[in-house]
């Protein structure tokens, strides 16, 4: 394989990758042309913030084709097109073979919650460690176990006294992570629900690769009053769900809320006064685990 590599300035972006697109590039990749220097830009913002702008001032375009022959033809053609001013070939070369699943799957290592609760992926050996494991690998829908937010969960529905979990809900379930974490934790019924129809597919198979059962679909899934409520979101989405997440939390029951980063801590508990006080219970890495117990 080779690699074309461009530089375009900020307004010519789209319609170059557009073309490269269009030119059959097996992928294509944008990136700050002056990353590492002075002139660097942080171009995304915090989760649940604007970023500052739409692209760098420069990018770095690198699109990957099968072989040099359709590197050069899409170079030569695109160097043609009125959108090219202001753009410059940096050059094309040969990209080294590589066994491309065996590179990205030595990214992704067991994770441990606890001490003896790992996230682990199929390919790799279960940790002697592990007492409890969840079997997942990397896919379509948010949820690893490598992220804060994720830990600091699945930490908690670990933590909790056995058979106090009761019936659960998992709002916002992604690959379905937590749900499968409840489950192996005792929960006796578990409605796990997301807007999107990929997470409920991706869900389902991961129940199934774990071997538990539980009830997975869209938001109307959702019926009643649980005993937990988890919401992994963020803190915008949260915000807006504290009717709804309360009115699903029974008399007594947990909700345990995650997304929130620190400094967003006194907009959540604002939020969500009028229905329970929500309390700082984990921190990582400049985020939160917030917690509430329904009177």
């Amino acid at each position: 394989m080779h690699e074309l590599s461009l530089m375009c300035p900020e307004d010519r972006v789209e319609d170059v990758s557009d073309a490269l697109d269009a030119l059959d590039a097996l992928s294509v990749s944008v990136e700050d042309m002056d990353a590492q220097t002075e002139a660097e830009q942080a171009l995304f913002g915090e989760p649940g913030m604007p970023p500052p702008k739409d692209g760098w001032n420069r990018s770095r375009i690198v699109a990957l084709f099968p072989d040099e022959a359709a590197a050069r033809q899409a170079q030569d053609l695109l160097v043609l097109q009125d959108f090219f001013g202001g753009c410059q070939v940096l050059g094309i070369q040969e990209v080294e073979a590589q066994d491309w699943v065996r590179l990205t799957q030595s990214q992704f290592q067991p994770v441990d919650i606890t001490p003896e609760f790992w996230i682990v992926p199929t390919w790799h050996e279960m940790p002697e460690a592990a007492k409890v494991s969840i079997r997942l690998d990397p896919g379509l829908a948010f949820g690893t176990g490598t992220h804060p937010t994720t830990r600091m969960c699945l930490r908690w529905i670990a933590t909790q006294p056995a058979g106090s979990l009761g019936r659960t809900l998992d709002y916002g379930c992604g690959s379905g992570i937590l749900a499968i974490g409840a489950a192996k934790f005792g929960a006796p019924a578990i409605d796990a629900v997301d807007i999107d129809p990929d997470a409920v597919v991706s869900c389902e198979l991961n129940a199934q690769a774990n071997a538990v059962q539980l009830n997975a679909g869209l938001p109307d899934k959702a019926q009643g009053q649980y005993q937990t409520v988890l919401a992994n979101i963020l803190a915008t989405p949260l915000r807006m769900l504290a009717p709804l997440l309360c009115n699903h939390v029974q008399a007594g029951g947990h909700l345990v809320l995650a997304g929130i980063l620190e400094r967003q801590a006194d907009e959540l508990k604002q939020a969500y006064a009028p229905y329970v006080q929500l309390d700082v219970s984990d921190s990582e890495d400049g985020w939160i685990l917030m917690t509430a117990r329904k009177a």
